[in-house]
């Protein structure tokens, strides 16, 4: 779906979720406003039990002047279009309409709409509505009160900007230029007193793993920024390495996760513990997730909730109605548990590889992409390649190159070892991904993208790898990187280059079978090859 899509209804109604947060506010307001400067009649609403009372969606919505109305009853609507939730949810008072489009980062849950535009790997509906935006090429930079409001929207919607799970919201963040006073206001607007109460109760009710030193704590239904709060204070402990904290909220069940060891990054630990329910991702040090409720009972009703004791959850305090979710912490410390005991540390630099027993290969004839940096920024220049994957620090250096893999995969190299595995040829990369590369420049702010620049490409096959599929989780600690591994799944491969056994790396699975072919086995041969549990 593109915005401009909508542009062939005249009366259009914009509506946000039930108590809408910032994230909905600032989604709406975008798709306002690129609307009315099309020159169509446009209404943002919201509607549910009560009008907006949170002290600091007030501030943003006079300050950033959002035309935000409640609305209890709509008809004859043309268009449609719900931002932040999806039209037929119960999180989004239903209203009659001849057409409707969904704006969403969260799970699609199923529901038809005549235009629709779901991504859950996002992690904020502002950021998908600044890349909509972009699309149209619509000037979001020239309005202030709008950059603001998707800004606020992101960090409030990644718990402070600590859940970021997806590039675009890593662009979102680093590119638009806010009302600085303004957001200092907002950011010292977010905790009322009852807040303040929940958490110093949750902090008094917490459990601990002490072989695992992980943490979980329960809060009573809250803002999720407030879980965040709380999560930040356990981390503090001592003895704490991880924590979850969970609150159940009407549809389902919010997750902040923390970590401060290197051996666990948070935002890979709220991908497992939302693993075929849900969705999840972050920092390092700090995620979130969420668990739909539908999903989560029909986890639990399968006897997925172990051996802890029983526990129960308020749906709403307010009802004075309890219903059962099922033991959400239990579930919450076997998954931790399981997790603990899932996975391998391999440190590149002190690992001997047993190439006996893996397999030589070598990569295809594929047209890759390569970029030597000094030949498109100054030496010196400090810069972030951002990836799909995730984002990575260099600083420019005349034999600095990176690689770019057909799924944009991207990744170091110098000029010594480029020359002997590589082969410059005429033609562009073959490269085929969801989010490009890019290089984000540290001294301007300024977001570059790689590909316009990147040449072609091919392996010699001069170089080759010893490697194995991956049957337990490893992650590896690099010869270039020892503060941040690499994560291989089962079904990866762990590779070791042939002229340097040093050099230790994971390839994913479904980039290995396209990229590499076999050349033989290892020179002591093994006719048993299996791969590494």
């Amino acid at each position: 779906m593109r915005l401009k899509d909508l542009e062939n209804f005249d009366n259009i109604i914009i509506q946000c979720h039930d108590n809408p947060d910032a994230d909905a506010i600032a989604s709406g307001y975008g798709v306002y406003c690129y609307l009315r400067s099309r020159g169509r009649q446009v209404r943002l609403i919201y509607g549910g039990r009560q009008k907006i009372t949170k002290a600091n969606l007030k501030l943003m919505t006079e300050a950033l002047e959002i035309p935000i109305e409640y609305c209890t009853e709509c008809t004859g609507v043309p268009l449609l279009v719900t931002v932040d939730c999806q039209y037929g949810e119960g999180n989004v008072q239903r209203f009659e309409a001849e057409r409707t489009a969904v704006i969403d980062h969260h799970i699609d849950m199923g529901h038809e709409a005549d235009f629709k535009d779901v991504r859950s790997s996002y992690g904020s509906c502002a950021a998908l509505v600044w890349q909509l935006l972009r699309e149209e090429d619509y000037p979001v930079g020239e309005d202030r009160n709008l950059s603001t409001a998707l800004y606020y929207g992101l960090y409030m919607d990644t718990n402070a900007l600590s859940e970021i799970s997806h590039p675009v919201d890593r662009d979102l963040r680093d590119c638009v230029k806010f009302h600085e006073g303004l957001l200092t206001q907002l950011r010292n607007t977010n905790l009322s007193l009852v807040e303040m109460q929940i958490a110093a109760e949750a902090l008094k009710s917490y459990r601990y793993h002490e072989a695992c030193r992980f943490a979980v704590v329960r809060t009573q239904p809250c803002d999720p920024n407030i879980l965040g709060f709380i999560g930040d204070l356990m981390l503090q402990v001592d003895i704490v390495n991880q924590c979850v904290i969970f609150c159940e909220q009407p549809y389902g069940v919010k997750l902040s996760v923390r970590s401060c060891v290197r051996e666990t990054r948070a935002n890979e630990l709220a991908e497992y513990l939302t693993a075929g329910i849900g969705n999840g991702g972050g920092h390092a040090g700090k995620a979130g997730g969420f668990l739909p409720r539908a999903r989560l009972e029909e986890k639990l009703a399968g006897g997925d909730a172990g051996d802890f004791p029983e526990r129960k959850f308020e749906e709403g305090r307010k009802s004075g109605k309890e219903q059962t979710l099922g033991d959400i912490g239990a579930y919450l410390e076997r998954r931790l548990e399981e997790y603990c005991g899932s996975f391998s540390v391999l440190h590149a630099l002190d690992y001997k590889a047993e190439t006996d027993k893996m397999v030589r290969f070598r990569k295809k004839p594929l047209r890759l992409g390569f970029v030597r940096l000094a030949d498109v920024l100054p030496a010196g220049e400090e810069i972030r390649i951002r990836t799909l994957e995730a984002d990575f620090d260099l600083t420019v250096e005349p034999d600095l190159y990176v690689m770019i893999g057909i799924r944009g995969e991207a990744y170091p190299i110098r000029k010594g070892k480029f020359e002997k595995s590589y082969r410059i040829c005429e033609g562009r990369p073959e490269v085929r991904a969801e989010y490009l590369p890019s290089v984000f420049c540290k001294s301007s702010g300024a977001l570059m993208p790689l590909m316009p620049s990147a040449r072609c490409c091919m392996a010699t096959g001069g170089t080759e790898i010893y490697a194995e599929c991956l049957e337990r989780t490893v992650k590896v600690f690099t010869a270039w990187d020892e503060e941040n591994y690499m994560l291989g799944r089962p079904g990866d491969y762990l590779a070791v280059r042939a002229d340097d056994l040093h050099d230790v790396y994971i390839i994913a699975g479904e980039i290995f079978a396209e990229s590499y072919e076999e050349c033989g086995r290892s020179s002591c041969g093994h006719p048993d090859y299996r791969p590494r549990r």
